[in-house]
């Protein structure tokens, strides 16, 4: 029998197929008495078509409900059409807390648009580790206390425009050399250790950022047997006890392979709210959602979930969703252009040079080496097309583009040395297999992961990512119009 106060998809937040609420869909969310909705690309259409789709999921969620999204910023931005922010470490190579608060803030000016309530941003991982596979140029910084400041200022922001913020990843993605998506990663770090870095933007901020989404990894020094997400001593232990955080804690998706392959959403729904989340991410297909609101239900009635707990949680759900009421909020074209200005802006001041790049002149013959194509890989967008990788050399007299069909296996000693300057365009984000000191490479553009600069030992420019504001900045840069002023948050020295 149901507790009478209690549904089980008030815990959930699940995602949706289309760009429009089909029936069915608003009928689960109705019967299941789901709280939320964690909206992708997939889901994207046009500003209006969004503005209608978050319209009916009021409709049927009620006026309590949360719309999530991954806006962060670079090249983790799910709503394209609005003014793309700079990655978290464009803004880090700044180091200006007021613009990552003006951008914080116009990121959330965007969704609110859309009637988005919470976005799954910022970052708090501290990228200390040039191998990670995943969060790189998504962190501000791998010093833990700029991440804490940058991170802070941009919440602000954020917050102050009625978005719901949500720092991640729980207690910290920035060390790892696996990505969670895939696989099911490990840092060996002792809760000490930990302490020492990855805990502190966790800690700085705890007393005001509304949530926090978990990390799908096994710290075995504190917890052999979970990750994080299913472990009752990380989520509690050392979120709730030991920092003192009461806000609403929610996984990460439950689909990730990190999670799913060993669990599957049944299982992991009920261990991660055992160990102290409040919200679970049920990301999937329809019977695995159902599987989890279901597995919630049944571990409720047989005591394996206690219901005060579970009460609790909803509580910090209900007040989450009052503090930031779904609603449209108008965005004028002129607030948009003054927007798209400041991102622009903000990615101009993030060019980083890294061995004392600069622009080749116009008349000068260039070869320019690139990926042909880059997908999405679910996480982040599609790295930066062909054609839009040929249009930022508009402006040369001779270019001659040479599309590879992996950058990564890209064999650096066999370009050609025929006169032509060769520069290599990184739209990719994995880093290259063989480093390579070889003089083949006269200019690097590293226009995603900016420890590929590390592989390839030639003068280069870092822009931190490729959108839209990003690649205006770099071809001003290739014209000569503006400088690259920043300072990399990391270490990127060559040796």
């Amino acid at each position: 029998m149901q507790h009478r106060t209690l549904h089980p998809g008030q815990l959930v937040m699940v995602d949706m197929e289309g760009t429009a609420l089909d029936a069915d869909t608003a009928d689960f969310l109705r019967t299941h008495h789901i709280r939320a909705v964690c909206l992708f690309r997939k889901n994207l259409g046009t500003a209006a078509e969004v503005r209608q789709l978050t319209a009916d999921l009021r409709d049927a969620m009620g006026p309590g409900a949360l719309i999530g999204i991954d806006q962060e910023g670079g090249s983790v931005i799910r709503a394209t059409f609005l003014p793309q922010a700079p990655a978290a470490m464009a803004l880090g190579a700044c180091g200006d807390l007021e613009q990552a608060r003006q951008v914080g803030a116009a990121v959330s000016r965007g969704l609110a648009s859309l009637g988005i309530n919470w976005n799954f941003a910022p970052v708090l991982d501290v990228n200390n580790n040039p191998a990670n596979p995943v969060i790189a140029e998504r962190s501000f910084s791998a010093d833990p206390m700029a991440v804490a400041r940058m991170a802070g200022a941009w919440m602000e922001g954020a917050v102050s425009e009625g978005v719901a913020c949500c720092v991640k990843h729980f207690p910290g993605h920035g060390d790892t050399h696996t990505d969670s998506h895939h696989a099911l990663p490990a840092v060996d770090k002792s809760l000490a250790e930990l302490e020492q870095l990855e805990l502190i933007p966790f800690r700085a901020l705890a007393g005001v950022a509304p949530a926090v989404m978990t990390a799908h990894i096994v710290y075995p020094q504190i917890d052999p047997e979970h990750p994080a997400t299913l472990s009752h001593k990380v989520l509690t232990g050392v979120l709730r006890d030991a920092i003192g955080y009461d806000g609403v804690v929610i996984t990460d998706a439950l689909m990730m392979k990190a999670v799913h392959d060993r669990y599957g959403h049944a299982r992991a729904s009920v261990l991660t709210l055992q160990a102290g989340a409040d919200l679970v991410l049920a990301q999937g297909e329809r019977p695995e959602q159902l599987a989890a609101v279901q597995a919630i239900g049944a571990a409720l009635e047989g005591g394996a979930l206690d219901a005060a707990a579970l009460l609790q949680a909803r509580a910090r759900i209900d007040s989450l969703a009052e503090r930031f009421p779904l609603r449209t909020t108008p965005y004028t074209d002129a607030q948009e252009a003054a927007d798209r200005t400041l991102m622009l802006q903000a990615w101009t001041r993030g060019l980083t040079a890294v061995g004392n790049p600069s622009p080749p002149a116009r008349t000068t013959p260039l070869r320019v080496i690139t990926q042909a194509s880059v997908v999405s890989d679910g996480v982040s967008e599609a790295g930066l097309p062909l054609e839009q990788v040929q249009a930022l050399f508009a402006g040369f007299d001779d270019v001659t583009l040479l599309p590879v069909a992996k950058l990564s296996a890209l064999d650096v000693d066999a370009l050609p040395r025929d006169g032509r300057c060769n520069v290599l365009v990184s739209n990719h984000h994995g880093r290259y297999q063989n480093a390579t000191s070889s003089t083949a490479i006269d200019l690097h553009l590293a226009i995603w992961n900016p420890f590929q600069v590390l592989d390839i030992h030639a003068p280069a420019l870092v822009t931190w990512g490729y959108a839209d504001g990003a690649t205006v900045a770099l071809k001003a840069w290739l014209q000569g119009e503006v400088s690259a002023a920043g300072l990399a948050p990391v270490a990127l020295t060559q040796a």
